[in-house]
């Protein structure tokens, strides 16, 4: 019997691997017709121990229109974690009622832990403040379509780069890629974690540091803008004094590129202004169709499934 794959970290796809999925979605973007029976009689288990919207909703539009069906539970408190049963007692249940899981934990590591139980493939949809590989793949799709490359550019991340689980695993895919320049946008209570900038000087990285929004944006090519996330603060305090640090407005673009790319992971709470939205260069709703394609692509691959 062939060994599941798992998806845990972004680095368990090779570059070969991650074009291939960018293809795959291209193709179901192009060709949706193909791939409505692919799934059929499979099925997904969303396991979220956390709340979620757009991740959640993403996979499971994703495995219906693969011809799929789906199966799940959307928060730790409407499942047995609320009488105290482990992440590898559930998933060694819910393996026998579904053919692949996408897993959302508040824990670092549990979909590791799930993974080296679980006998069908386990998705990481997002673990803490560590990975969270599907938004990641989200990501690159969106920035391949509106740039035309993965390479040779500047990438701006705004906001939450301490706790923000999509900007971690951003930096962690895309040094894989030639010609990449970051600049770090945030307070100095938020800034990267010190993991994060290793990696880029082992990779030997173009970076920056900085807090200015404002006089980084001329030299953006992408804008990764992110929430300061209430759930990660350990006091409402800092929270309230640190949230409104960054808001885009149409204002604050006036000096930024013609073909800049904003995306944002969502949920936005108040970062980017209502008013951007009809500025050509928002990307962020564009990226949650990109999302769903993406997922798509990667239930097929995990699941070994192959679509002429």
């Amino acid at each position: 019997m062939q060994e599941n794959r798992h998806l845990i970290s972004i680095l368990d796809l090779s570059e070969a691997e991650i074009e291939a999925l960018l293809n795959k979605a291209d193709d179901i973007d192009a060709h949706p017709e193909k791939y409505e029976e692919s799934c059929r009689h499979k099925q997904l288990a969303t396991l979220f121990f956390e709340p979620s919207t757009r991740t959640r909703l993403s996979f499971e539009s994703a495995m219906l229109s693969l011809g799929g069906s789906v199966l799940g539970f959307s928060s730790a408190n409407s499942s047995s974690a609320s009488k105290g049963e482990s992440v590898s007692d559930t998933v060694q249940v819910v393996g026998n009622y579904a053919d692949i899981i996408a897993m959302r934990h508040p824990k670092e590591g549990a979909p590791m832990v799930a993974a080296m139980h679980s006998p069908v493939p386990i998705i990481n949809a997002g673990d803490g403040g560590h990975f969270h590989p599907t938004q990641t793949l989200t990501d690159l799709l969106t920035i391949r379509r509106k740039k035309g490359r993965l390479d040779n550019m500047t990438i701006g991340l705004c906001g939450d780069l301490k706790f923000g689980r999509t900007v971690h695993s951003l930096i962690e895919a895309t040094l894989r890629y030639e010609g990449i320049h970051y600049v770090l946008i945030s307070p100095e209570e938020l800034k990267v974690p010190e993991y994060i900038i290793d990696s880029l000087k082992e990779a030997n990285a173009s970076f920056e540091e900085v807090s200015d929004l404002e006089e980084a944006m001329p030299k953006l090519d992408i804008l990764y803008m992110t929430r300061i996330q209430k759930e990660r603060f350990f006091n409402e305090e800092d929270y309230l004094r640190l949230k409104d640090t960054y808001i885009l407005t149409p204002e604050k673009l006036a000096d930024a590129k013609e073909d800049l790319a904003i995306l944002h992971p969502l949920p936005r709470v108040n970062e980017i202004s209502v008013r951007v939205d009809e500025d050509k260069r928002a990307c962020y709703f564009y990226q949650t169709l990109c999302g769903k394609q993406i997922r798509m692509a990667l239930i097929l691959f995990l699941l070994g499934i192959e679509t002429a």
